[in-house]
């Protein structure tokens, strides 16, 4: 019974629903779904890490209309991205693209592990080297026994 009611429950509870209104929808579903499939991609500028279609700002509804007006125009998938970030700047793509000024930021993690790997690996080599190797830093034969004599203890 408990598991029944567990079920409908879940079953029947509200789904989240999608910010875009019926109004904004295009009537030729192939369009309608290029413009979710775009609108996906796009960032709410009021809400930052929300796709447009999840997001109530009033934003998010004028660049989910410029979408669907621009792909009513003929605009391919690519021009429409294009237009949006040609007037938004990349910030509003949720996935930036690793170009231009960009690509340094996509760099600068592996760029500064490697070079964090090199300079461990100089500084543990410089170590070992001086460590045992110089004939001047070895210990002398009193300094020997008065270590085995505290090591003993």
């Amino acid at each position: 019974m408990a598991l029944t009611v567990l079920l409908l429950t879940g079953l029947l509870a509200p789904a989240p629903a999608l910010a875009v209104q019926p109004d904004e929808m295009l009537s030729d579903p192939a369009l309608e779904a290029r413009a979710r499939d775009i609108s996906q991609g796009l960032r709410c500028l009021v809400c930052q890490n929300e796709n447009i279609d999840d997001s109530n700002a009033d934003l998010a509804r004028d660049l989910r209309l410029l979408v669907r007006e621009r792909l009513v125009a003929g605009d391919s998938n690519e021009e429409v991205v294009d237009f949006i970030v040609g007037r938004y700047t990349e910030y509003v793509l949720l996935r930036p693209r690793a170009s231009g000024s960009s690509l340094v930021l996509w760099a600068a993690g592996p760029v500064m592990l490697l070079l964090g790997l090199i300079l461990g690996l100089v500084y543990v080599r410089s170590r070992s080297r001086r460590a045992g190797t110089d004939p001047e830093e070895a210990l002398s034969d009193e300094e020997e026994a008065r270590l085995r004599e505290i090591l003993k203890n």
